[in-house]
């Protein structure tokens, strides 16, 4: 028997046709990673209210994916800024449960980047809300992703983490606003990685069934994601590649 949902995605895929490219990382372009919400409380099976219940392919793939550009950033000492959303229990995401509370386990790196916590090259900042680029904002007005930017010279962010449609997709679009109005130079492009992002899975049929429950079908709101971030300006990939490093 066919999905009827699968169907849809199949549908919408097709009339909102999404072209991706790919993208290869030279020491002549100054490339920064940003690790968007990599964190036990999104990606770790049964570490919160926000975690997936069960094995998730898609989680599972965009975290061994991001693992893969950490390390390939770090062996070259490029710069790597990593979003870490963490909440103070008194203030709460609506309309989200509590998660990631400030102090848990929930709000750490998962165990196979925990390791970026000691490299020099990498820049962790701790957010409160749902959009890094304003999460990134400190109590004297500075920004963080900001003055990232500027301190690493960077011409191009690749982006990656979870959830595609939501932390990824805010992140993206203000900082397409930012460079936009001239605030992140010399940054030139925002491109996304579609294998290294992955939004979580709340099926049609399960929110049914719950009071007030808003579906969250996962491999479409995925898509959504990456097309909307295309229409403000990003660029969309489903490939990235070291280019050949030239003899010194």
């Amino acid at each position: 028997m066919v999905n009827i949902s699968s169907q849809v995605v199949d549908l919408v895929k097709e009339e909102l046709s999404l072209d991706q490219g790919s993208l290869v990382l030279s020491a002549d372009v100054r490339t920064g990673l940003v690790l968007v919400d990599i964190i036990n409380g999104f990606c770790t099976v049964g570490a919160g209210n926000m975690a997936p219940t069960e094995p998730n392919i898609q989680i599972s793939k965009m975290v061994v994916e991001s693992v893969k550009l950490a390390r390939v950033f770090c062996e070259k000492k490029w710069p790597i800024l990593a979003f870490l959303d963490t909440h103070h229990p008194d203030k709460p995401e609506h309309p989200y449960p509590p998660h990631c509370l400030i102090g848990t386990d929930e709000a750490n790196l998962v165990p196979s980047l925990q390791w970026l916590e000691n490299e020099s090259n990498v820049t962790i900042r701790r957010k409160a809300c749902i959009d890094g680029f304003l999460g990134s904002i400190k109590e004297d007005g500075s920004n963080v992703f900001i003055d990232w930017v500027k301190t690493n010279n960077i011409e191009v962010i690749l982006v990656v983490g979870i959830c595609t449609d939501i932390c990824v997709f805010d992140f993206v679009a203000s900082a397409l606003s930012a460079r936009n109005l001239g605030l992140l130079a010399p940054l030139k492009d925002v491109v996304v990685y579609s294998n290294g992002c992955a939004t979580y899975d709340f099926p049609v049929q399960v929110a049914r069934t719950i009071k007030g429950g808003v579906a969250h079908p996962q491999e479409l709101m995925h898509h959504f994601g990456l097309y909307m971030a295309n229409g403000r300006g990003a660029k969309v990939v489903n490939e990235v590649s070291l280019g050949p490093i030239k003899e010194p």
